[in-house]
C-alpha cells in the first residue's frame, strides 16, 4: 500500500491566505481556489470587487491542474501552438493559473486564481503554494 501527505484544513487555510495577501499586495481583485487531488473544492475566496465568474474559472483551474498534474499554462501553450484538437478535451480550466501542489513528488491538490492576467493569477497560486513548502 502507498501512503502521500494531503492536504488539511491547516494547509488549505495557510494557501488561501498567502495568495490572498499576494493578490492584495499588487490590489489584484481575484477568486483563489483550492482543490485536493481529485479536483474536489477545500477552500476558496473571491475578493472584494472580484467578478462572480471569476469563483468558476478559479475552480475549473484548479480542478484540471489537480487531475492533469501540471499547471494549466501547459494546455493553453498546446492550444496556442496549433493543437487546437485539445479544445475538445474534458477539461474546463485550461487557462494559465492553476497550478498544482506538489508534496514529496506527489500532486495533492492545486491552486487555482481567475480575475487578473493569466500570469498574474499564476503568480498568486504560486505565492499561495509557496506558503506551505517552507
Amino acid at each position: 500500500m502507498l501512503s502521500k501527505p494531503v492536504l488539511t484544513v491547516a494547509e488549505t487555510t495557510r494557501i488561501l491566505e498567502a495568495a490572498r495577501a499576494e493578490a492584495e499586495k499588487h490590489q489584484w481583485a481575484v477568486a483563489i481556489v483550492v482543490v485536493d487531488d481529485g479536483g474536489h473544492q477545500l477552500g476558496m475566496l473571491r475578493l472584494d470587487g472580484s467578478a462572480p465568474a471569476s469563483s468558476y474559472i478559479a475552480t475549473e483551474k484548479a480542478r484540471t491542474s489537480a487531475i492533469g498534474r501540471r499547471e494549466t499554462k501547459v494546455y493553453e501553450d498546446m492550444i496556442n501552438n496549433g493543437r487546437t484538437a485539445f479544445l475538445s478535451a474534458p477539461l474546463l480550466g485550461t487557462l494559465e493559473g492553476g497550478v498544482p501542489v506538489i508534496v514529496e513528488g506527489q500532486v495533492i491538490g492545486a491552486v487555482g486564481v481567475s480575475g487578473v492576467k493569466s500570469d498574474q493569477d499564476a503568480q498568486i497560486a504560486k505565492a499561495g503554494i509557496a506558503a506551505i513548502a517552507a
